[in-house]
């Protein structure tokens, strides 16, 4: 069912678009990524979401109404920008954050306690936010971003200064939320973890939307019919016209070689492997599907930029 639209949406600053043209279906319960580089315009994308900025041009839809004020309840938005009151202390200004977002006393302070306690972050309730770490603030920010039950969390870089440890806890918890059919909008300039966490993307770049879809759908929509096989031993092969071999490596310690086969033309797994399994003792086969990461460079290197971040 889907949750967000957009249609049209133009931002300029000046002479410069921020947004040209953008156009997205987000569906509820999804963990929507919204990938590209710094300043591709996904920030200001994500503020038009927020009812932080308005478009210049285009509509913004939630459960097929017109976004509007009435819909702020419903959304959670931890920016990439901390916004926490140094001065204050911890739980007080969870407890004043919460109450903006409509909760009562009681309901603020017994979901607060529930979140701290989770995040093993309890002790710090009467410390000021200056004395915290930065991954302890970034915990005190999700949870007074998620405190309030939205139905769309919005997440922008929202692994940014946390350690290993701390990233698989809030990857936890999204995918908590997501069984709750909580939709995630997830922005990054860091592919890494796009195809672990989101089911669907857009790939922004100079405010345009250059790939869209389900992950599965845009990799499979750009394989190149390559399939890694594994062999027993050391193998030398001479495939007939149509098959290439990338590369051919053969690792002493497992005693198993991992060749790279390209085909000129669509082919199956099966077609590779019949040119193997006569002659050689096969461990393993598989296609190699291009990652998002490389799909997006392809698309975009006839651009003004090689987008270098992406290396």
């Amino acid at each position: 069912m889907e949750i967000l639209r957009t249609e049209n949406i133009i931002k300029k600053y000046g002479d410069h678009y921020a947004l040209n043209g953008v156009s997205m279906n987000i569906n509820e319960g999804s963990v929507y990524g919204l990938i590209g580089p710094n300043g591709a315009g996904k920030t200001t994308l994500i503020r038009i979401l927020t009812q932080i900025l308005l478009p210049d041009s285009g509509s913004v839809f939630y459960c097929g109404e017109t976004l509007n004020e009435s819909h702020a309840q419903y959304f959670g938005y931890m920016p990439e920008e901390r916004g926490l009151y140094k001065k204050m202390k911890v739980g007080e200004q969870s407890m004043y954050l919460a109450r903006l977002r409509g909760l009562s006393q009681s309901e603020a302070k017994k979901e607060l306690q529930m979140w701290f306690e989770k995040f093993e972050i309890m002790p710090w309730w009467n410390k000021k936010v200056e004395e915290l770490s930065k991954g302890m603030q970034q915990k005190v920010q999700f949870i007074n971003t998620v405190v309030h039950k939205p139905r769309v969390l919005v997440l922008d870089e929202p692994f940014s200064g946390f350690d290993p440890i701390n990233v698989n806890l809030i990857k936890n918890e999204i995918s908590n939320m997501r069984k709750d059919d909580v939709t995630i909008i997830y922005s990054t300039h860091n592919m890494a973890s796009v195809e672990e966490l989101c089911n669907s993307i857009s790939l922004i770049y100079n405010g345009k939307e250059v790939l869209s879809g389900e992950v599965s759908s845009i990799r499979n929509r750009y394989k190149k019919n390559i399939f890694e096989i594994i062999c027993s031993g050391k193998t030398s092969v001479s495939l007939p016209t149509g098959f290439d071999v990338i590369s051919n490596t053969f690792d002493s310690s497992l005693n198993q070689s991992t060749l790279q086969i390209a085909l000129s033309k669509e082919g199956t797994a099966n077609e590779v492997l019949s040119f193997f399994i006569h002659n050689h003792q096969i461990i393993g086969c598989k296609e190699i599907l291009p990652t998002i990461s490389e799909i997006f460079v392809e698309q975009v290197k006839n651009s003004n930029s090689l987008l270098p971040l992406f290396k």
